[in-house]
């Protein structure tokens, strides 16, 4: 198990390094002077003096070589250093700090949406005898995962706020006002939850124990929950640690068309503004909730099949 810690956490200082090294390049590549649009605030680059552009490539180390200001950020950001929201002029810890618990608040949200959703329609699609509601139930979650989430999103708000006006459209205040984003984001994972679930206990039901459930009479809550469930539910637990990336992406298109503010919708702006500490805090941050969930479902994982210990113990 020790060698297999070592190992992850390899590859997580690994995925954490390139999608800084990403980003950074990412940033530099794009056809508009980041520094001319910063200088001005986001708005033209004509707006702003030569002068007043050289100052700001001086005042932030932008006027050196590509290959030093590389180093020197990612040496800062090894520290947990990423200097200041060139947009704002605050540190972009404090600016992450605060656009954080918005965007928790309605990732939480929507993983227990999608948890719940994705689960409870896998186990119902399982448990149907008709083939017919069997295959319908099965066929939702891929109109789930088609379906452009910021046109869910503009369906919803046409519908349910401004047509019915159940819900409102915008802003962060209130709880109702994060019943409508929430949806928005969990319905594709949800849907991939409910794919792989369903995927997984059609195997598991087919096991020789699940037969011999059925053979000795069990009741199908007993076959489906009391043996079927928790072999399963590896599989979904896995791509979970992979959809909690998905949660955060998804954030910046539903913030941006809900008008909420949080950690997504400041991603929208710095990318905009080419703001670029604040894009490669944000970017870092992302990738290492990426690693960490990743790293807790390796953990999670022998809890529910005891043979991936064993499995870990020998050797590669």
């Amino acid at each position: 198990m020790g060698r297999f810690l070592a190992r992850r956490l390899g590859q997580s200082a690994l995925v954490l390094w390139a999608s800084f090294t990403l980003a950074f390049v990412v940033l530099y590549l794009l056809p508009s002077d980041p520094v001319a649009i910063m200088a001005a605030g986001g708005g033209e680059a004509s707006a702003v003096t030569d002068e007043q552009v050289a100052e700001l490539r001086a005042a932030h180390g932008l006027d050196q070589p590509l290959w030093r200001q590389y180093l020197e950020r990612l040496v800062a950001a090894v520290r947990g250093d990423f200097g200041q929201s060139v947009s704002s002029g605050e540190p972009v810890g404090r600016v992450i700090a605060e656009a954080l618990p918005a965007t928790l608040q309605l990732a939480g949200c929507a993983l227990a949406l999608a948890t719940v959703g994705g689960g409870t329609l896998a186990l119902a699609a399982s448990w149907s005898r008709r083939g017919w509601l069997r295959q319908a139930l099965l066929s939702l979650p891929a109109l789930g995962v088609s379906a452009p989430t910021f046109w869910v999103g503009l369906l919803l708000v046409q519908l349910v706020s401004f047509r019915w006006g159940l819900l409102p459209a915008f802003g962060n205040e209130g709880w109702d006002a994060i019943v409508l984003p929430a949806i928005t984001l969990a319905l594709p994972v949800g849907s991939v939850l409910a794919q792989v679930f369903a995927k997984s206990l059609r195997t598991a039901l087919a096991e020789p124990y699940a037969e011999t459930a059925w053979a000795k009479g069990a009741s199908p809550a007993r076959v489906h929950l009391g043996h079927a469930v928790r072999n399963a539910a590896l599989p979904p637990l896995t791509v979970l640690g992979v959809l909690l990336g998905n949660l955060l992406a998804g954030s910046v298109v539903v913030e941006s068309v809900f008008s909420r503010t949080g950690l997504g919708r400041a991603t929208a702006t710095a990318v905009n503004a080419q703001d670029i500490p604040l894009v490669l805090g944000i970017v870092s941050f992302g990738a290492l909730v990426y690693v960490l969930a990743n790293l807790l479902v390796d953990l999670v994982a022998p809890l529910l099949d005891p043979r991936l210990t064993a499995e870990r113990a020998v050797p590669a």
